[in-house]
């Protein structure tokens, strides 16, 4: 399908007798978010590392953009147009706000770290990393040290960062995880904005965001895919609410 951009073909790994991931295949298309849900211990994790290329599949395959990238580090990967963000923060707490975009930004010019130094003179640099700031809405705060930012600015310089690498596509990890409602509703309202940038491929805990935002979501249950469809029809699937969405979500 032409419009896919990010795609997963037979990923599998194990660990020892854990199979964590079993034959996923899933895709994610312009302009979309695709949300990736399950109970804890689903294989969710081991997913988006896959993905990303933090973690060596046993078998399988992935695509960006029609390139099988399944061979490339994590740092390739993110050249390649992929871009991520973490459940846990990992961003330079001590390093301003501009600093961490302009880390970003260099890493998308393929420059030596060396040169990380430099990096903060070199005006296109810059330049990347303040669009990538106002576009989330964090320029105001650019010369202020990262750890002075609330939970929710830090999500969103997340994305700033990940948006100086000019993504096709991004790969999030609880991007709610530890907002309240209020910041929870603004990241909701932020990403329903940031998908016709480059569409999400969205793990996520808070059904309230996934059933907002999902153009389609796939159940992850025991390593493997077990449903994929729009909103209406993962609501009424016997086997999803067997599975995962009838223990409480």
């Amino acid at each position: 399908m032409s419009d896919v951009i990010l795609s997963t073909r037979n990923l599998s790994r194990s660990f020892g007798a854990l199979k964590a991931t079993r034959n996923i295949s899933i895709d994610l298309r312009a302009g979309e978010i695709h949300a990736v849900i399950g109970p804890n211990g689903a294989g969710k994790s081991t997913l988006i590392e896959q993905i990303s290329g933090g973690l060596r599949s046993d078998s399988g395959t992935v695509h960006l953009v029609g390139r099988d990238v399944s061979a490339l580090s994590t740092q390739a990967r993110a050249r390649a147009g992929l871009g991520r963000t973490f459940q846990i923060s990992a961003l330079a707490m001590e390093d301003t706000v501009l600093e961490n975009a302009l880390l970003g930004a260099l890493g998308q010019s393929g420059r030596p770290w060396r040169f990380w130094r430099a990096a903060g003179e070199d005006r296109d640099l810059r330049a990347r990393a303040t669009a990538a700031l106002e576009r989330v809405g964090l320029a105001g705060v650019a010369d202020q040290v990262t750890a002075s930012l609330s939970h929710g600015q830090r999500r969103q310089l997340e994305v700033a960062v990940a948006l100086t690498l000019s993504p096709r596509a991004f790969v999030m990890d609880e991007p709610m995880a530890g907002l309240g409602a209020e910041g929870s509703r603004v990241m909701t309202d932020f990403l329903d904005g940031l998908r016709g940038e480059a569409p999400i491929l969205l793990v996520e805990h808070d059904m309230d965001a996934v059933f907002a935002l999902a153009d389609r979501i796939s159940v992850l249950v025991y390593g493997q895919v077990i449903a994929t469809g729009t909103v209406a029809e993962i609501r009424v699937s016997r086997e999803v609410k067997e599975a995962y969405l009838g223990e409480g979500a």
